[in-house]
């Protein structure tokens, strides 16, 4: 199974992340997506998974704060915030996280987190980055996606 795991796209989806889209089999969206049309057009590609971020207000209302959805028998626990990660979570391999615009990957213990930065408009100076992951036999091996952006 071929995942996109992304975040922070603030409404902006560029033309190098919606190549990569087709190409999904699944997408995750760990927040701030930041319109329905952003919702819409990421559903287009393949089954989309999202929570709700600090920037997706009212229209928002019926995205879940945090999710956990099964992929290929492996558990994505996923919410924006990784401050909002229950002290005790258990049953999750993986935990998909955004809200820092800056790309993680972190095994503590027998959980992998991940955050996959920000593929939206470019703050902080940060990279543009998001995940391609591939899930097979309960495994999942992760790949960093770099979108070359304009210098500013």
């Amino acid at each position: 199974m071929n995942l996109i795991i992304l975040s922070d796209t603030h409404g902006l989806l560029r033309p190098a992340v919606l190549e990569l889209l087709q190409a999904a089999d699944a997408i995750l969206h760990a927040g701030d997506i930041n319109s329905q049309a952003a919702v819409d057009k990421l559903s287009s590609f393949a089954p989309l998974y999202v929570v709700r971020g600090n920037n997706d207000k009212d229209w928002a209302g019926a995205i879940p704060h945090d999710l956990t959805v099964t992929l290929e028998g492996v558990r994505f626990y996923m919410v924006h915030n990784k401050k909002d990660v229950p002290a005790v979570l258990t049953g999750a391999d993986v935990v998909v996280f955004g809200h820092s615009h800056k790309y993680s990957e972190e095994r503590r213990g027998d959980m992998l987190w991940l955050n996959p930065g920000s593929c939206g408009p470019r703050r902080f100076h940060q990279e543009i980055t998001l995940m391609r992951a591939q899930v097979f036999g309960r495994a999942i091996q992760v790949e960093k996606i770099l979108i070359p952006h304009e210098v500013s």
